[in-house]
């Protein structure tokens, strides 16, 4: 089992506690071996891809969930399918599968396709405006700072 310290984090952050506990918890659980093999991309700052291979499955066979910001993709072939099949050699794996993503807060998942024994699952950080950066303005020390209240006209 690895050991994470993350004492230089905690000395330079604020109101990450709750962050760094899951990935210390969690970092095990989340470990669930190399099948079936995948990739996680950045295409921009906002857009993520998920590319799992999944040989031998079809959509039936796959399922998508989103638990609380789990993302959870599972794969289960029909028995019956391969309980007529003689196999003198069998080097693609078609085990079930179960695979799990943690999702950021604000990371919605567009969609998914399958294509060519890949599938691509899009996902997409969409960041609140209340969350978006702002500038903060410096009054003098002799003005009494204000709140300016903005009204949203229809």
């Amino acid at each position: 089992m690895r050991t994470y310290d993350l004492t230089p984090f905690l000395r330079s952050t604020v109101g990450f506690d709750r962050l760094f506990n899951e990935l210390t918890d969690n970092a095990t659980k989340l470990e669930t071996g190399g099948y079936p093999p995948y990739n996680i991309e950045r295409s921009d700052e906002n857009h993520y891809q998920i590319t799992l291979a999944v040989a031998g499955f079809g959509e039936d066979d796959i399922e998508i969930e989103i638990i609380d910001r789990d993302l959870r993709v599972t794969g289960s072939r029909r028995q019956e399918y391969d309980e007529q099949r003689e196999f003198l050699h069998q080097g693609i794996a078609g085990r079930d599968f179960d695979r799990r993503f943690r999702l950021a807060d604000h990371v919605n998942v567009l969609g998914a396709r399958l294509q060519n024994g890949l599938l691509t699952i899009s996902l997409e950080r969409e960041i609140p405006e209340a969350k978006k950066p702002r500038k903060i303005e410096i009054s003098s020390a002799v003005q009494k700072p204000q709140i300016v209240k903005t009204t949203n006209a229809a």
